[in-house]
């Protein structure tokens, strides 16, 4: 007797969480199954970092056009997280914590970073270094929040591009480069 309850039991409990799924989660969830923590279905690393292509990105709530537009983001360049893939759409985190989805083809491999996001809206400068070491001559001062490209990183620094100034930033201080992630342009 006590089987065929727990049976019951799992079985409502599925129904329950697959009735709470949005119109297609069910197939969502399936397709996300079949990928492994590391490896996404397109054969890339989940987690990556990835940068908008266009000026104009709108981010849905699910992987696809007929699910509403969430936020639409307005700067091309700007830095993502890929957390999940589902066909030809991207589950994004930015660097505000918000996630949404996007269609690839609005998304590029080039490797942008954000200047300590966290720090936006304090009085905060950041300095851009002319070489990857704490003492070395400043290049330019940074604002907290200000996007930049990345040209390397190497698992301690990261020489980066913003508005003409070329220099290295403690690697700790980007939003777009994991710790100890070694990037080359």
């Amino acid at each position: 007797m006590s089987g065929s309850v727990s049976f019951r039991a799992a079985a409502v409990a599925a129904l329950v969480v697959l009735s709470l799924l949005p119109p297609g989660g069910a197939a969502l969830a399936q397709g996300a199954v079949g990928q492994t923590a590391s490896q996404g279905g397109s054969g890339l690393p989940l987690p990556r970092f990835v940068s908008l292509k266009s000026g104009r990105v709108n981010s849905r709530i699910g992987p696809g056009v007929n699910y509403p537009v969430d936020w639409m983001y307005l700067k091309s360049g700007l830095p993502m997280e890929i957390i999940q893939e589902y066909d030809n759409w991207r589950r994004v985190r930015d660097s505000d914590g918000s996630e949404g989805w996007i269609n690839q083809s609005l998304l590029s491999g080039k490797r942008t970073a954000i200047a300590a996001p966290w720090q936006r809206g304090k009085d905060a400068r950041i300095d851009l270094l002319s070489e990857p070491r704490p003492d070395a001559g400043k290049v330019a001062v940074i604002e907290p929040g200000v996007v930049g490209t990345i040209k390397e990183c190497n698992g301690d620094w990261c020489r980066m591009t913003f508005a003409g100034h070329t220099g290295w930033l403690n690697q700790t201080l980007v939003w777009g480069a994991y710790p100890g992630e070694t990037i080359k342009d």
